[in-house]
Order: structure tokens, then sequence, then C-alpha cells
């Protein structure tokens, strides 16, 4: 499948809840926002009707999203209808890894290849302070516990406001490296100006280059 830009699309990314357990200070108000009504959200036939078309057109890669993707009741289930779908080749989810200590196994037995978790900081007090009460030893437990489901690569995605070298993305960096995790750094876009920039250890950001599609 192509676009008018000639750009060929093969990656299907796929939002299955609006709703998240933190409040990250650079995604939604403290107060949160009004939540999709469950009536209205995507379902899991649904979800597959829509993969199984994209399978046909030349989708290969599947990411499921959120929101906090775990949250949703029934998600491995879902991984399990998904991973049956012959042609897919990669099959992955994002995750703030709260519940991943719960969930690693398993998405892992129901067919998830990889996983990304979302790391800021290393830092206990900061990521309570960036996520509005976050509790980073679960998403450290989370980490371990994808490691030990075979949930590999795991990547982490560690947005910075300014460049990498800032103290909490250089600290990012070095737990990845002792740790055998991979890190991309995501420039948190300024919605002001319109301006974005070039994931830095992925392929976000390159519009020239895009080859995925998004369903919210």
């Amino acid at each position: 499948m192509y676009d008018k830009f000639n750009r060929r699309i093969n990656y299907l990314r796929i939002s299955v809840t609006d709703r998240c357990n933190l409040r990250c200070v650079y995604c939604m108000p403290e107060e949160g926002v009004p939540w999709i009504p469950h009536s209205n959200v995507i379902t899991f036939e649904e979800i597959i009707d829509i993969v199984q078309t994209g399978i046909t057109l030349g989708i290969d890669k599947v990411r499921i999203t959120g929101g906090e993707p775990l949250v949703r009741k029934g998600i491995p289930a879902l991984i399990a209808m998904l991973s049956a779908i012959e042609g897919i080749k990669d099959l992955a989810l994002t995750t703030n890894g709260i519940l991943l200590d719960e969930f690693a196994e398993p998405l892992a037995k129901a067919g998830l290849n990889r996983i990304n978790i979302s790391l800021d900081t290393v830092n206990p007090e900061k990521y309570k302070t960036l996520t509005r009460g976050g509790d980073i030893s679960k998403v450290f437990k989370g980490i371990k516990a994808a490691k030990n489901a075979g949930l590999n690569p795991i990547k982490i995605n560690c947005v910075v406001k300014d460049n990498v070298s800032k103290q909490d993305a250089a600290e990012v960096k070095a737990f990845c490296s002792l740790n055998g995790l991979q890190v991309r750094f995501i420039h948190q876009m300024n919605l002001a100006e319109g301006t974005y920039s070039v994931v830095e250890g992925g392929s976000g950001g390159d519009c020239s280059n895009c080859n995925r599609l998004r369903v919210t």
C-alpha cells in the first residue's frame, strides 16, 4: 500500500483506550480529561476486522497503544487474537510499565513479540512529579518481568525537552546500557509552534519516510 506521497505503508498503530493510570505533566491536565464512553470505544472485533483488512493491503507490523493499553480489560486476549492472524510479522505494544509486572508473561504467552516502555527519568522523586504520583519501582519490576518473559528487544521511550545531554536523559541512557535495553529519545513537540524532531535511536518523526497508519 502506498500513499499519495509514494510512501510504502506497512505499519499500523492502534489505540485501544484513551484511559491512563498516570497523569504525566506533558500529556494531560492534573484533573484528567473527559473519557470516551465505553460504548464508543473500539471493540476487539472491530480491531481484528481492521487488521485483517490492513494485511490484504500490505500491513505487516502492528503496535497496540493507548492511553495506557494495559488498563484495557482483556488485553492479553486481544494480543492472542492478533497473533493468530497470518501475515503479521511484528506485534508490539507501548506501555508506561506500571502494570507490566502483572501482564508481561500473559502477553508473551499470547504472542506479543516485543515491548516499548515509557521512562523519562530513573529518579523516583522526579518520576513521581512528572507522572503526578507514579511509582517508579513498579516500572522497574515491569522491565524485569518483560526481560524474563522474553519480550525482546525492550525499548525505552524517553521524552526530553532540550537535548540528550540533560541529566535525566543521560541517567536513562546509562540505566539502559547497564540493563541491556535500547533507548529512544523523543523530543517533546512544541504544539504552539508546530515543531518536532526525529526520534534519536528510532525512526519516528521522519515524515518523508513515514510508513504508518494510526487508528484512534
